[in-house]
């Protein structure tokens, strides 16, 4: 039958990444709530639009991963978000430190926008030797267009 392997109590990565742009209601309020017992009374509210987030992975990732490399995030970005997680200041820059480094996250009135967004943002982040998937949310995307 079904076992239960491990229970986990914690925002997953990259999960929350694309959730927490869509999300109304104040983060902080939740967490209160949570913490007090409250938690069923609040009411979450969500915005509509799409979102997409694709993680930017440093080489080698994930046997061995390259650390030490300038992360260069041009000033003009818009449209997506983008959260740090293996990323660190080393004398005023902003280096890798391996693994999952950045992860990017375009909003969009649909999928297929969201993804433009996200992707055309990735593309634009310099990190030697990094890598990131081509094909997330290609098939919704896909399939909103009617293809």
């Amino acid at each position: 039958g079904i076992r239960v392997i491990e229970f986990n109590v914690r925002f997953g990565d990259p999960e929350t990444q694309v959730l927490i742009p869509r999300l109304i209601t104040p983060l902080g309020q939740l967490l209160l709530a949570a913490a007090t017992g409250n938690l069923a009374q609040q009411e979450l509210q969500w915005r509509d639009d799409g979102a997409v987030t694709v993680v930017l992975a440093a080489g080698g990732y994930p046997a061995a991963p390259v650390t030490s490399g300038v992360i260069s995030i041009p000033a003009g970005i818009s449209g997506a978000t983008v959260f740090h997680a293996g990323t660190a200041l080393r004398d005023s820059e902003l280096i890798s430190t391996g693994g999952r480094v950045l992860t990017v996250t375009g909003t969009g009135s649909d999928l297929t926008e969201a993804r433009d967004k996200a992707y055309r943002s990735i593309s634009q982040i310099r990190l030697e030797k990094s890598f990131y998937r081509s094909d997330i949310a290609l098939n919704a995307s896909v399939a909103e267009k009617g293809n």
